[in-house]
């Protein structure tokens, strides 16, 4: 026995949170004590930590028998002991099946008992609509007859697998009332959608009717026969086979020319080397191929072909299971790691272009606004000469428009739009590429590493700003005065020559690193905040966004940008001159005080909100648009995501937890309790009123599990 247990428990001693991390989250959510030991029930960790099955209409059963998961000394107490077991057991290759192995090992003994299996089975929803005869040969080749055996946990495995083929087998038996090998189509579509509906991809389900009329040889398609039944149940279950034939012919295909599209006879050619792949499968395969193109393309389909594409729909369940989510981030933490130099250069210069383009967007949007910014700032209310032009910043932009015309409001524009193409573009490549290097394997990213990126991409930006923002202010200030002569860009920068251009840099460096130091963690936690629960941003979720982390980091950083302007505009006659940072610092606040530090902070608001909103709408939405694979990191965001395409689940599959307690391979927990319920069809009813009538809305979505919060009834 011993032995048994000590087999069905070792998990590898692998895990990507360290101990003090595991310990810290451990000890915010263990809130009881014990012999000076703390510890959290399983219906905590469950309902408080991992946030699944929540609300007080739960279904009793099911929350136990999903708690006990954790539970691994069965004692109803989570220690801090079992807690780094679990989250390293979540990391095994196996972790499926180790989980539903505890999951049967009711009393934690190593083993499962024929009592065990009949549990759990029996609270399945499944047995609930069809209860499974016990009774039956496979029990008792399994169990043996007198039921005594006890099973190991690769025993266990290869039973599940079984079982799930058995039980479908005997609802067929019960549904052919006449004992002929036929069942109707609708008890048919009852099979699937009742027993094995976690392996039914929406399309299919949708289009059953129609997928058995082109694929049935019989006159009749409302009589389906034993061998189609187990046919289609086979194509279900071993759909990765048809992904392997397809990508076997499309190597073969690659050779000669370029195509994705394969015909019905290369690809029934290539199935002779899969000896359980069966023409009849193949037949049903084909059939929803051309449905689905039939929908795509919206006209009838005379050649019969499959693509890569085709497969993902016809098994998007597939994309639900944990290891799915982990191999896409082994996959894309490797192809970062092995970018080779060229298209490192490629990937930077193609992200420098698309900054380039959105920040030429984001400046031109709110220009006047910073017009109006730029001349509150650089009003002295000590002048000596006494002028005080603008009372607020509204009757500055009211004055522009009637001394100057519109255009007055674009004054310098030219000089920054020249120039924000490598000021915005620097910043965001430098953002994304410090962002890349800093993120963990598991593929998150800690706050502190936001930050650094963040600042690196203020400082870098500096090079092209500073001579940017002085020659744009001191154009901009120019059409103050009516009688003196509004000089050209090219007159400013030679008047200033190379060392002019980065007066007040210092400044600029002091405003620029803490702004964008705030603005991109901001904008990446507010953007998860916004997504839908699918964790999809739309174009509006895009740009309120940027709009808000803009607040923040325009807001703080005003002073800076106070003491910069001052030190790059040229002081007129009567105007209090600046000798560097601190001596600006000082002058400003012992001529005109502490407010003086916040001039034009709203305007600056105004203007930096807006104009970062609309840069990140653009960056992203060119990104989604072009689509370009670089063989590194993809951009949060930039995944291409054909919401018609994926069932909701099926996006969701792309999303790890954003709950910063899910540290290491808890970031995969709920979801392997849902690929449990995917991959071996061990569906529980989750609230009491689910017997009767369980709407899917009612059923936490895997979004939910990973930690997107989306609205939940609870209350039917």
């Amino acid at each position: 026995m011993a032995s048994n247990k000590t087999e069905s428990t070792k998990v590898p001693q692998i895990s990507s949170a360290n101990k003090d991390e595991i310990l810290s989250v451990f000890h915010r959510y263990a809130k009881h004590d014990h012999r000076d030991e703390r510890y959290m029930t399983p219906h905590e960790f469950l309902q408080d930590y991992l946030g699944y099955l929540e609300g007080d209409n739960i279904d009793p059963t099911t929350l136990d028998i999903l708690a006990s998961l954790v539970d691994l000394n069965k004692n109803q107490k989570i220690t801090i002991d079992e807690f780094t077991k679990f989250e390293s057991l979540l990391l095994a290759p196996d972790s499926l099946y180790r989980l539903a192995f505890q999951l049967f090992d009711r009393r934690g003994q190593g083993f499962i008992t024929f009592d065990d299996f009949q549990y759990i089975i029996s609270a399945t929803k499944q047995f609930k609509e069809f209860p499974y005869n016990f009774d039956s040969d496979f029990i008792r080749m399994h169990f043996g007859v007198k039921r005594e055996r006890q099973i190991t946990y690769k025993e266990f495995t290869q039973i599940l697998h079984d079982f799930i083929d058995e039980q479908t087998i005997q609802t067929f038996r019960k549904l052919d009332k006449t004992n002929d090998g036929y069942i109707s189509l609708k008890s048919f579509e009852t099979i699937l959608k009742e027993i094995r509906q976690y392996q039914l991809s929406d399309f299919i389900s949708t289009h059953l009717h129609d997928i058995v009329t082109l694929s049935s040889s019989r006159e009749s398609p409302y009589q389906i026969s034993y061998p189609y039944f187990t046919a289609f149940l086979h194509l279900l279950s071993n759909i990765e086979s048809m992904r392997k034939i397809y990508l076997a012919v499309f190597e073969k295909k690659a050779h000669t020319y370029k195509s994705s599209l394969i015909t019905k006879e290369e690809f029934l050619t290539e199935a002779q080397h899969f000896p359980r792949t069966t023409p009849l499968q193949i037949d049903i395969l084909f059939a929803i191929t051309r449905l689905l193109h039939q929908h795509t393309l919206n006209r009838d389909i005379t050649t019969e072909y499959i693509e890569l594409n085709d497969i993902d729909i016809i098994c998007a369940k597939e994309h639900l299971l944990p290891y799915r989510l982990r191999s896409e981030i082994v996959d894309e933490h490797y192809k970062i790691g092995h970018q080779s130099v060229m298209m490192k250069i490629l990937e930077s210069g193609y992200r420098f272009g698309l900054g380039s383009i959105a920040g030429a967007v984001g400046a031109t949007a709110v220009y006047p606004i910073d017009l109006v910014k730029t001349r509150m700032q650089n009003q002295r209310t000590t002048s000596i000469i006494g002028e005080r032009l603008y009372r607020n910043s509204f009757d500055c932009f009211k004055k522009v428009i009637r001394h100057e015309g519109v255009f007055g409001l674009y004054r310098g524009l030219i000089p920054q739009l020249v120039g924000v193409a490598p000021e915005k573009a620097i910043k965001l490549t430098m953002n994304d590429f410090i962002r890349d290097r800093l993120t963990l394997t598991d593929g998150t990213i800690p706050l502190w590493a936001e930050i650094v990126a963040g600042g690196c991409a203020g400082a870098s930006q500096v090079t092209f700003t500073n001579p940017l923002e002085i020659v744009k202010i001191r154009l901009q200030v120019a059409g103050e005065i009516q009688s003196v002569r509004r000089p050209a860009a090219s007159e400013v920068v030679r008047e200033l020559g190379f060392r002019g251009l980065y007066k007040g840099a210092r400044a600029c460096f002091l405003r620029d690193i803490p702004f964008s130091a705030i603005y991109f963690p901001a904008y990446a936690h507010t953007k998860k905040y916004f997504a839908d629960e699918h964790g999809y941003n739309d174009p509006k979720s895009l740009f309120i966004s940027g709009l808000l982390a803009g607040i923040p980091a325009a807001g703080l950083c005003t002073p800076a940008d106070v003491i910069k302007t001052r030190l790059q505009v040229q002081a007129r006659k009567g105007q209090t001159k600046y000798n560097g940072l601190i001596d600006a610092f000082k002058k400003i606040y012992i001529e005109e005080g502490w407010t003086a530090f916040w001039k034009g902070a709203g305007a600056r608001m105004f203007r930096s909100s807006p104009q970062f909103g609309f840069t990140l709408l653009t960056y992203e939405l060119l990104q989604r648009a072009l689509n370009l694979d670089f063989q590194g990191r993809k951009l949060e965001g930039s995944k291409h995501i054909d919401r018609e395409q994926y069932s909701p689940k099926s996006r969701a599959s792309i999303i790890l937890s954003s709950n910063p307690d899910h540290v290491g391979g808890f970031h995969l927990a709920q979801a392997t309790f849902e690929g449990i319920e995917t991959r071996f069809g061990l569906t529980f009813p989750r609230y009491k009123t689910s017997t009767s009538n369980e709407s899917p809305s009612t059923i936490p979505p895997l979004t939910k599990l990973l930690g997107v919060t989306p609205q939940i009834n609870t209350s039917n």
